[in-house]
């Protein structure tokens, strides 16, 4: 009996660092990998434009004056290169061609879109360093982070007339 006695400190002590160290991991993955995540679209989001017929590109995405339900989601990981990743969506009917289409900061860091048609509620996001492209995630191949707190992101069309912007947090 008298040698438990002896243990429970040590019993206790194990649960508290345990829950301590538990703890500190769960913060840490909540703070770096959940952030990278975008909501949820649906699976099929966006397509290739050669895999798409003519009929379906929307005259008025090149219209000045009609407006095109497209965000700037968010800024991830700004001043984080291996992080950094800017997400857009589009909520509006029907399909909207990117083809064109630039993300801008504030030095004029110019990133064009490859053609890509996001279907409705479609999303891509477009990541700062190189990797392979995919239909949801672009990458722009620079060599140091672009985007900074308190600039501001542009999302402009073809003609170069703003669709979004973003401050970055």
């Amino acid at each position: 009996m008298k040698d438990r006695q002896r243990w429970l400190p040590f019993l206790l002590l194990n649960i508290f660092v345990s829950a301590a160290v538990t703890g500190a991991i769960l913060f840490w993955y909540d703070r770096t990998q959940k952030r990278n995540e975008i909501p949820a679209a649906p699976v099929s989001v966006a397509a290739p434009l050669e895999n798409l017929s003519a009929e379906s590109l929307d005259p008025a995405t090149t219209d000045p004056d009609v407006e095109i339900d497209v965000e700037i989601v968010n800024v991830i990981g700004a001043e984080i290169f291996d992080t950094e990743m800017v997400s857009v969506r589009y909520s509006g009917d029907g399909e909207l061609d990117l083809a064109g289409w630039y993300l801008e900061d504030e030095d004029k860091n110019v990133f064009v879109f490859p053609q890509l048609i996001l279907f409705a509620e479609g999303a891509v996001r477009v990541h700062t360093m190189s990797g392979q492209n995919t239909v949801v995630d672009l990458y722009w191949g620079m060599r140091e982070s672009v985007w900074e707190s308190g600039e501001v992101a542009s999302l402009m069309d073809p003609q170069g007339v703003e669709r979004a912007s973003y401050k970055v947090p």
